[in-house]
């Protein structure tokens, strides 16, 4: 599809007009949830004439659209890119309806989609609208391709893996991400601790599958920089296991999910005192991640 380029006031224009759209016919939270108000007051300022029109905000509108088809949930994960639409937004779906390897090959042919028909066009509606037409084919797909269970002898027990993420963040300010994290923590039954201000760390455990949701959401946010900076995966052998998940339950090192403070100071109060958070790491028997995080040994 050709389109002419547009420029960053023209981009910021459509974007904010889609999301006046979507917030009326999706008018509860239930629906659309907005990830960072900020990020869309400072684009309708820009809009409204706050900024130089060659200077978009640098944060980046993020919102959930929450559907339901039937009896079938999905989500689509949208973040704007300053030049949206003239390139094709960020829209990650998620549907626990479908296994990891169907969501894949589900997102797969809806970029293709949007890539093929709608670059240079305002397109979550379009996206919606997408998923809504090809979401259950998969599903029933996916139901009919489904070898029948075998009766006469009982399947092996699934093999599972733990798994402890060490994540970095130049920066966590913002009180929506860290709601966000601790919600999504909670919701995906981790245990860690998230630790505020600059920089920003978060670790999160528990099943792989888990821990993999987990940063699938969170990478998607807007930041200035995220990584995972360790990751420590332990196979669980099945009959070692133990009854309902005691082999992921007896290599979790924290209880629960919690935001830790360490005596917070500096001009706007958000640097931590590294020597207590190093403390912290070795009462729960993780010192060795601090030099991993810093390059130096901790005290």
């Amino acid at each position: 599809m050709a389109f002419t380029s547009m420029s960053f006031l023209e981009c910021a224009e459509s974007q904010l007009a889609e999301i006046e759209l979507l917030t009326s016919m999706f008018p509860t939270q239930e629906e659309l949830e907005v990830c960072d108000q900020l990020a869309l007051a400072e684009l309708r300022g820009y809009v409204e004439g706050s900024a130089p029109a060659d200077c978009p905000p640098p944060s980046r509108p993020q919102f959930l659209l929450k559907q339901k088809l039937d009896e079938t949930e999905f989500v689509l994960s949208c973040a704007y890119p300053s030049e949206y639409p003239s390139v094709l937004p960020d829209i990650t779906l998620r549907c626990s309806g479908l296994s990891r390897a169907q969501q894949t090959q589900l997102q797969a042919h809806l970029n293709k989609y949007l890539m093929e028909n709608c670059l240079g066009e305002v397109c979550v509606l379009a996206a919606v609208d997408w998923v809504k037409d090809n979401l259950q084919p998969s599903i029933n797909e996916s139901l009919s391709a489904a070898p029948a269970p075998r009766r006469e002898s009982p399947s092996p027990r699934p093999q599972e893996t733990f798994s402890r993420l060490w994540i970095y963040s130049h920066h966590i300010y913002n009180k929506s991400k860290r709601k966000n994290i601790l919600e999504w923590s909670k919701e995906l039954g981790l245990s860690g601790f998230s630790m505020p201000g600059k920089p920003g760390i978060v670790c999160v455990e528990g099943h792989q599958s888990a821990c993999e949701e987990f940063w699938s959401r969170v990478k998607v946010l807007t930041w200035k920089k995220i990584m995972i900076r360790h990751r420590e995966d332990i196979i669980i052998d099945p009959d070692e296991a133990g009854q309902t998940c005691g082999g992921v339950e007896s290599l979790r090192k924290f209880t629960g999910f919690e935001e830790a403070m360490f005596d917070p100071h500096g001009n706007r109060g958000n640097h931590m005192d590294l020597g207590q958070l190093y403390q912290f790491l070795n009462e729960k028997g993780c010192c060795d991640v601090f030099q991993i995080y810093f390059g130096i040994e901790g005290r």
